[in-house]
């Protein structure tokens, strides 16, 4: 099993979690989960649940390839397993096709099922988390070459989990993007919706005069708690989100 240690992760390591990697395919996650949970087995059980949740998406894309490609909505098979009519939903209400949720949706089965297991769970997939916490926990942002870049954190309170909190950026990372932002990142307790309209708003920015139109775009479709767009020196804010200055941040992650 390989790995990439993706430097952009510090941002959202917690101090008092343990944190693990594990590779199925193209997923690549980061683990948190607490000490006191931590075990060689349950590496193992994880690794063996990102299998068992890749598992029906990969059966069904044999059976559609069309849905890989769809950069719109797009309408599956009757008998499509579940995950897979998740992406498609967060797709709808977004305006984007449904692999545009494929990473959060994945986060968020193997975070509930961890969650089963560990009262606190952080599982990020590029950028795509699902949290659960019994504390309060502080979320760094990281948006490329920005000068915004790892200076502010968001706060997640334990009543506001679990809850998704997926970041789209047009440039970091490998995911497709047909804009320009630093960083857009939305919250909602669906992740797989979470990624998609991050995906969407992240589309519409091309320069800082666009920023507004993204959040009135996400504050409109029902699910999204909140937004915040980073483009350039530039920030817009919509929902419930609590920005900190990344210094002070540091002492509670």
């Amino acid at each position: 099993m390989e790995f990439t240690d993706r430097f952009y992760r510090r941002d959202h390591r917690q101090a008092d979690l343990v944190h693990f990697q594990l590779v199925v395919k193209e997923t690549d996650l980061d683990i948190g989960v607490r000490k006191d949970r931590f075990s060689p087995q349950l590496v193992a059980w994880v690794e063996e649940t990102i299998r068992t949740c890749r598992t029906p998406l990969e059966d069904y894309l044999q059976r559609d390839p069309g849905f890989v490609n769809a950069l719109t909505p797009y309408t599956v098979l009757p008998n499509a397993p579940l995950i897979v009519k998740t992406m498609v939903e967060a797709g709808r209400l977004a305006g984007v096709g449904p692999m545009a949720a494929v990473a959060g949706a994945v986060s968020e089965v193997v975070g509930k099922a961890i969650a089963k297991r560990s009262r606190d769970v952080i599982v990020e997939n590029g950028g795509d988390i699902f949290i659960r916490t019994s504390r309060i926990r502080r979320i760094g942002v990281f948006a490329g070459e920005s000068p915004l870049s790892n200076r502010v954190a968001i706060e997640i309170r334990p009543d506001e989990t679990p809850l998704g909190i997926c970041t789209s950026s047009g440039k970091v990372g490998h995911s497709l993007s047909f804009g320009k932002a630093d960083a857009v990142v939305v919250l909602s307790p669906s992740v797989a919706l979470a990624d998609a309209v991050a995906t969407a708003c992240g589309n519409l920015v091309q320069t800082t005069d666009d920023l507004e139109r993204a959040l009135k775009f996400a504050s409109e479709i029902t699910g999204v708690k909140g937004i915040l767009v980073i483009k350039d020196d530039r920030l817009a804010v919509w929902g419930s989100v609590k920005l900190l200055p990344m210094e002070s941040s540091r002492g509670s992650s």
